[in-house]
């Protein structure tokens, strides 16, 4: 029994005594240490994490011959540079940004701080050249509605395509 247990550890890497777990584990314990609440639904991610999920998604859809899309949100100050997003306005803008993607979607920081963002896994090889405008749109309306004016007169939308797809 015992020769059988250590054989199906020979073939999973995650078992413990694994050379490949022993090899990972530092990198890949002190990210998990990071990621507070990881996978749950609804998750902000840090810009750590936000970037290991896109890594995560660029390399699924690559392998699937599909497309995916970067929304960022950035704000600007009077001199035009990127300033510090305040904790109220980014709780109003996250939850505005939750009502515009999917649960699949992922959403974090993209600049911890300054610049929100989500990555949008898409369906099709390639994208409809009316989908990127409507994005934009559609996050741009909702931001709107849940900021003061104040806060959205600064406000810039970009969605980046990444794949196969390109966006307008």
């Amino acid at each position: 029994m015992k020769l059988l247990k250590q054989r199906a550890d020979v073939g999973n890497p995650m078992a413990l005594g694994s050379p490949l777990l022993n090899h990972r584990v530092p990198k890949a314990m002190a990210l998990m240490s990071r990621l507070s609440f990881w996978g749950q639904k609804g998750q902000i991610y840090s810009e750590e994490a936000f970037r290991h999920m896109l890594a995560i998604e660029r390399k699924r859809a690559s392998r699937s011959n599909r497309s995916l899309l970067l929304l960022l949100v950035r704000f600007k100050g009077a001199s035009g540079r990127r300033v510090e997003i305040p904790p109220a306005v980014s709780a109003a803008l996250f939850s505005g940004l939750a009502l515009c993607v999917r649960e699949i979607d992922v959403v974090g920081w993209h600049r911890e701080g300054r610049i929100p963002g989500a990555v949008l896994a898409q369906g099709h090889s390639v994208l409809n050249s009316h989908a990127v405008p409507r994005i934009i749109e559609r996050v741009t309306d909702v931001l709107r509605r849940r900021l003061s004016t104040n806060e959205t007169k600064n406000l810039e939308v970009r969605v980046i395509s990444l794949g196969r797809g390109q966006s307008t």
